[in-house]
């Protein structure tokens, strides 16, 4: 499965957790953040992207997953 991207990947995220799925911030850095994707039920990943957007980095500063 393959998720498109919006130009806003908080949407993105807000959108991933609105549909009862699940994601969680696999690597860090101080300038970008690479986010899995995984299944409603948590189970397998099913996606992942990485992203340096300000807006993102600000969404998931407190923030590791959604589980």
């Amino acid at each position: 499965m393959m998720v498109t991207m919006s130009a806003d990947p908080v949407a993105t995220l807000q959108r991933w957790e609105d549909a009862g799925a699940h994601w969680a911030v696999v690597d860090r850095h101080a300038g970008s953040v690479t986010v899995a994707l995984y299944r409603c039920d948590g189970g397998e990943e099913v996606d992942r992207f990485s992203s340096a957007d300000p807006r993102l980095l600000a969404y998931l500063s407190d923030r590791d997953s959604s589980f």
